[in-house]
């Protein structure tokens, strides 16, 4: 399979000025060669330089189908480490499609989705970590994503990964040799330094697991679920939000029925949004199913956004949407303040503090500053979405509350897959075990055990040790050309 030469349309389908049809492979520069033709009438792109850009046309025969540029880069210094070819023409989804056509009539085969930075992968020009940056780079919805895709295209996480491989590798390697060969190398001494060793690696480790799910939230967007009473305004707050009428408004409590989602820029952060049914009892069958569908979206929410009537008391719905909202991240939103106010921010913590279970202790740790607390945290801030007021204090509150200013560095290392993530806790509890067997006294040939495994679930990560399945499950994600 890997000796076929592959081609896919590389830009978007649709009417554009430019339009470009990629090859890759041993045979890219014949099959080019097969359907180009210079002004002169000659077919001879194998003598031309690597990397120039040639004029000319894609024909059929005597028949000219369009008017090209050619760009050529002969291996190894091309995107997949092969030939490969671009043919730029005029864009057009049939224009397109006809230019493909004729490449693949003439010795070339449709590329699968990804394919082009796959052999990039499997040929050694780029790791895991590289080619999934590429994807995140081409799917950046603002600049924090942006450049932290570009930074680990670049390496910054890759970098960091074999670093830290090379090290364990070290250790693995003493261990071994001297357990093989005890008259020349001696172990005296050496739990002691191994335990130094240990400590320095697992706060490596931790630095990069604590930039984890700033990174994700950052670069995807944080998960964000509005509930509250009916006719509280949270679709009104979600069409404020999003900037047009998303969701009906009435005066009818109860219109929300099932959710409505929207992504969100507040800033330079996104949110996806969740416009909910108003949560409280109800005999309607429709509208019970709603609430519950609430209950489940905010169970699964990075925040909570609960927007209160502040005209009207709080009751026993309210207890209610507490409960549901007492292990998450929450902004409370006192709503309707351009009415006379029947809750105020006092009253509010008041009623919050006597419904929660864990009592006051708990209330207040979640109230705390984002710096001086673990955990969930909570949020009161008044707003009027028919005013339009609180929605700026409302930004800075999503922003202090997930983004404190700990991964602020342009140069720092951060980590934004959830694949990373879990391989690189899977590491770090490895170097866990081998402590805990340093610090018990085990024998050292124990250490060298979980040192492999830490070693085994960072090779996972750049995909020096990734199984076929995982590889496959990647690339699939990829979109045809890339």
């Amino acid at each position: 399979m890997w000796d076929d030469t592959i081609a896919a349309i590389a830009t978007g389908l649709s009417d554009a000025g430019i339009g470009i049809v990629r090859l890759s492979g041993k045979k890219a520069i014949d099959v080019a060669d097969r359907v180009f033709r210079t002004p002169d009438g000659n077919r001879r792109l194998k003598e031309y330089k690597s990397h120039t850009i040639h004029y000319g046309y894609v024909v059929d025969g005597e028949d000219i189908i369009d008017e090209v540029m050619v760009s050529l880069m002969k291996r190894p210094k091309s995107y997949t480490k092969e030939d490969t070819v671009e043919i730029s023409c005029h864009g057009g989804v049939f224009l397109l499609k006809k230019v493909l056509e004729m490449v693949l009539k003439n010795g070339a085969r449709l590329a699968e989705p990804g394919e082009f930075t796959k052999r990039a992968f499997l040929n050694g020009r780029i790791d895991l970590t590289e080619a999934e940056a590429v994807m995140d780079l081409i799917r950046s919805q603002n600049e924090f994503a942006r450049k932290t895709s570009l930074q680990q295209l670049k390496g910054s996480v890759s970098d960091e990964v074999k670093d830290l491989r090379a090290q364990i590798l070290y250790e693995t390697a003493f261990i071994e040799s001297a357990l093989d060969d005890p008259e020349h190398i001696s172990l005296e001494g050496y739990p002691e330094r191994l335990s130094g060793v240990l400590e320095q690696l697992m706060q490596r480790l931790q630095k990069l697991l604590e930039s984890a799910d700033d990174g994700r939230m950052r670069k995807e967007g944080i998960q964000t679920v509005i509930v509250g009473k009916p006719n509280a305004g949270k679709s009104s707050l979600l069409n404020l939000l999003a900037g047009e009428e998303r969701a009906i408004v009435t005066a009818v409590a109860g219109t929300t029925r099932d959710a409505l989602q929207e992504s969100v820029r507040l800033k330079d952060i996104s949110l996806h949004l969740v416009d909910t049914a108003g949560i409280r009892s109800t005999e309607d069958m429709i509208e019970r199913i709603g609430v519950d569908r609430a209950k489940k979206y905010a169970k699964d929410a990075d925040l909570i956004v609960y927007v209160v009537d502040s005209s009207v008391p709080l009751d026993e719905n309210d207890r209610q949407i507490a409960d549901v909202i007492r292990e998450k991240n929450t902004i409370v939103l006192l709503n309707k303040t351009d009415l006379p106010p029947a809750v105020t921010e006092g009253s509010f913590r008041t009623f919050f503090r006597q419904s929660s279970l864990r009592g006051e202790e708990e209330f207040l740790r979640r109230s705390a500053a984002p710096e001086e607390t673990e955990g969930p945290a909570l949020r009161v801030i008044k707003t009027s979405t028919k005013e339009r007021k609180g929605m700026e204090e409302f930004a800075r509150a999503v922003e202090e509350m997930f983004f404190s200013g700990t991964i602020r560095s342009e140069n720092e290392v951060i980590i934004t897959s959830l694949r990373h993530k879990k391989e690189l806790e899977e590491a770090y509890e490895s170097l866990q075990l081998a402590m805990e067997s340093v610090n018990a006294g085990m024998p050292e040939d124990f250490y060298s055990i979980d040192l492999m495994n830490a070693y085994a679930a960072l090779g996972r990560v750049t995909g020096e040790e990734a199984g076929e399945d995982l590889i496959e499950e990647i690339f699939s994600k990829f979109c045809m050309g890339k």
